[in-house]
């Protein structure tokens, strides 16, 4: 073979390959939402219609594709494998379906390979005796009874990180369930502070699982981080976020953007400088909404 053809060949095998990089990188990022059964009052824990939304908005964004799963059906071995990012969005404590049947090695499995996890709300709250080990190592951090609590207030974001999931996000003020005083890893070692606020002293309770103790008495205050990110050993991406009580929260247009631009950033993703940007109205936000059962159980 003489030399030009040789140098055409190089050239040929050298185009193949920037050309299957680049596809590679054109390749959408498959996110998967997991939305977990009906549970409280209307318009609190709306984890389906939640689910819905967020999915319908995430497939307006170029370069991901977003699927999801309903009524506490746990996803398929295949869609796990498929997935680039998680969002679990269901009832915690003794009743995370995160943690039964399992669920923990599938969720183990998925982490270490890379995907981006995010546990929203009362999903960040393990069972109290089992499964606080595995949400460090998935999250970073997590609410432990008897030591977090979970009160309703009104929480001001006034100073914002520079932080792709705080990608356009403005100071902003809202109502909701803000847990605090999370159980984080040594040193918070990974994790990055999203949203952080003061909580009034009011918000601390008597003594009880999610109520009131010792430890948060003794923070009275002080700064409180609500949201966070976190990089897990080995470059996964993971996101915290304990609002989320209110449906209609989804309705204020920065709080969605975390939302959203935190799921992209899961999945690394390209989070908009000005954060994914989108519109809901008052219609979509009463759209799906589940028949609901009896009040929630005290304390939850």
């Amino acid at each position: 073979m003489d030399l030009a053809r040789k140098l055409e060949r190089i050239a040929g095998m050298r185009f193949l390959l920037l050309l299957m990089v680049s596809l590679a990188c054109a390749a959408d990022k498959n996110i998967l939402l997991v939305a977990g059964k009906p549970s409280h009052p209307p318009g609190q824990h709306e984890h389906n219609a939640g689910v819905r939304l967020l999915t319908k908005w995430l497939n307006t964004v170029p370069g991901v594709k977003a699927t999801a799963t309903y009524g506490g059906e746990w996803p398929s071995d295949a869609a796990f494998d498929q997935a680039d990012a998680i969002l679990f969005f269901s009832d915690g404590g003794d009743r995370h379906f995160g943690f039964a049947d399992g669920h923990p090695a599938a969720i183990s499995k998925v982490a270490k390979r890379g995907a981006g996890l995010m546990f929203l709300h009362y999903a960040v709250e393990p069972p109290e005796k089992s499964g606080h080990a595995e949400m460090l190592e998935w999250l970073g951090g997590y609410f432990e009874p008897y030591y977090s609590i979970n009160p309703h207030w009104d929480a001001k974001y006034s100073a914002l990180p520079k932080h792709p999931v705080m990608n356009g996000v403005k100071p902003f003020e809202l109502r909701d369930e803000w847990y605090y005083n999370m159980r984080f890893r040594d040193g918070k070692k990974g994790v990055t502070d999203l949203l952080v606020a003061t909580p009034p002293a009011s918000t601390v309770g008597k003594d009880g699982i999610r109520s009131g103790n010792a430890e948060v008495r003794k923070q009275i205050g002080q700064p409180q981080t609500t949201a966070w990110a976190y990089l897990r050993p080995g470059g996964g991406r993971s996101v915290g976020l304990t609002g989320g009580h209110f449906h209609k929260n989804l309705g204020d247009d920065n709080w969605r953007k975390v939302l959203l631009n935190g799921l992209l950033w899961v999945a690394k993703s390209p989070v908009p400088k000005s954060g994914v940007t989108v519109t809901v109205t008052p219609e979509e936000l009463a759209e799906g909404l589940d028949p609901k059962p009896a009040p929630a159980r005290k304390g939850d």
